[in-house]
């Protein structure tokens, strides 16, 4: 059976491991005696949210059933979930707000290469929704020679972060990195998860990532912010960079991620050597 999921089927999973990791003391309720249960009961879920128990055990089943965005909202106080978490379940069960994203872009228009090369020494490439590579700048080549020379259907960023050795040697916390990584392409995959191009990434990874595989498990989401990244490049030592992310208004498809050099550091300075080493 294939390890991808429904959207309801993903949901259902969601919602246990919410409810699970969720203390009856942080809602309120007094603990006599010993539970089995791990967390909350979904007797309790159902009270405190104001959702039948019916109704609750069903999307817990992954039923086929449509739950209104005020049924949402209750359990996403109750289960004591993030904006990210949030935003995620409404993505599930279809509440999305955004637009719907239009089919799968395959290249970077000419405008759009033509911005990441204006960014000279500072690395730049382009992804599309299911985080393809379809674009970079010299300066991203220079920090990550790999990327010219992996086959298309590998060129993924969550792709090279669990499976690629350089991509692990170039995060100075892998496993910090790699799992921010997971949450974040999980929260806005939301209910594609079962779309082609996200489902055989997927499964790709779980067959060959045992970090992927439990990162995927634990069903955590979290959205993107801007952050300083640390790097160990193997030509010029560390480089302290600042994490961008932009969407083009004209391609929402596409976003453009930017690391520029940290403040107060040699980074820039390395930057410019490592171009110079490369050119």
């Amino acid at each position: 059976m294939s390890a991808v999921v429904s959207a309801k089927a993903e949901l259902a999973d969601f919602l246990r491991t919410r409810r699970r990791h969720i203390t009856p003391e942080s809602v309120g309720i007094a603990l006599s005696g010993q539970r089995r249960t791990p967390g909350l009961r979904r007797e309790e879920v159902s009270v405190r949210s104001g959702v039948s128990l019916t109704w609750y055990t069903w999307l817990e089943q992954g039923r086929d059933i449509k739950p209104s965005r005020q049924v949402m909202d209750a359990l996403a106080r109750t289960l004591q979930m993030s904006p990210a978490e949030h935003e995620y379940v409404l993505r599930l069960t279809g509440h999305s707000t955004e637009p719907a994203l239009s089919q799968l872009t395959v290249r970077l228009p000419p405008h759009g290469q033509r911005l990441l090369d204006a960014l000279g020494i500072f690395p730049a490439y382009a992804i599309t929704h299911n985080w393809s590579i379809v674009g970079w700048n010299r300066a991203y080549e220079n920090l990550y020679p790999n990327v010219a020379s992996t086959p298309l259907g590998q060129r993924n960023l969550l792709w090279l972060v669990f499976t690629d050795p350089y991509v692990r040697d170039l995060l100075a916390d892998w496993t910090t990195d790699s799992r921010r990584f997971l949450t974040q392409f999980r929260a806005e995959a939301g209910s594609r998860v079962h779309e082609p191009a996200f489902a055989d990434l997927i499964e790709r990874l779980q067959d060959v990532s045992e970090p992927f595989r439990r990162g995927w498990a634990s069903h955590d989401v979290d959205h993107f912010t801007s952050r300083e990244r640390r790097f160990h490049h193997p030509g010029v030592g560390e480089l302290l960079l600042e994490h961008h992310r932009l969407a083009p208004s004209d391609n929402p498809d596409l976003h453009v991620v930017v690391y520029t050099a940290a403040p107060e550091t040699d980074t820039a300075h390395k930057l410019a050597v490592l171009g110079r080493q490369r050119g």
